[in-house]
């Protein structure tokens, strides 16, 4: 009989064991993929620097680039070759990079016909990133009413492209 134990405990060691339930295996979820960026070719890159507007170099554009967003403050020039330094009041252009394109608007202050300061945003989009500069779309202008709305009529909105061009760095700095 001492023979017999070892393989019984043995079998009903291993039948309690194959009786227990498995563990588990770990749960897969399924993550929402975020959709793809499309973006015109050169504007996944990083477009962080200064520029200049193609037709008037006093308009100056410092840009700041996370690689989602590109962030430009407009600036006037200098004839010293200085810039201003932007404030609150600035005219800013902010484009981020979506599955829409490199879309985003630009922030700027209007008037009221009264002459009451208002907050403005025009639709502003980059159709060209190259190395020499960068090619935007926005509204040129808007028509905006006393409680400083969109004012219901008035001109549709018409798109101008704006080339803005690479200020090249300083040799000296």
């Amino acid at each position: 009989m001492h023979r017999v134990l070892p393989p019984v405990a043995l079998a009903v060691c291993a039948l309690s064991l194959t009786a227990c339930p498995a563990k588990a295996p770990p749960r897969v979820e399924a993550m929402a993929s975020a959709p793809p960026v499309k973006v015109p070719p050169g504007c996944e890159r990083n477009q962080a620097g200064e520029y200049r507007h193609a037709q008037n170099a006093a308009f100056r554009y410092l840009g700041e680039d996370d690689g989602g967003t590109l962030s430009l403050a407009v600036v006037r020039a200098w004839a010293d070759g200085g810039v201003e330094t932007p404030d609150a009041g600035s005219v800013s252009i902010v484009l981020n990079r979506t599955s829409e394109g490199f879309i985003g608007e630009t922030r700027a202050q209007g008037f009221s016909g009264a002459g009451a300061p208002c907050p403005v945003a025009f639709p502003t989009e980059a159709i060209a990133c190259t190395d020499a500069g960068l090619t935007l779309r926005s509204v040129s202008s808007t028509a905006i009413d006393e409680g400083c709305r969109a004012a219901s009529s008035g001109p549709p909105p018409v798109r101008l492209e704006q080339q803005l061009l690479r200020v090249p760095p300083d040799a000296g700095t």
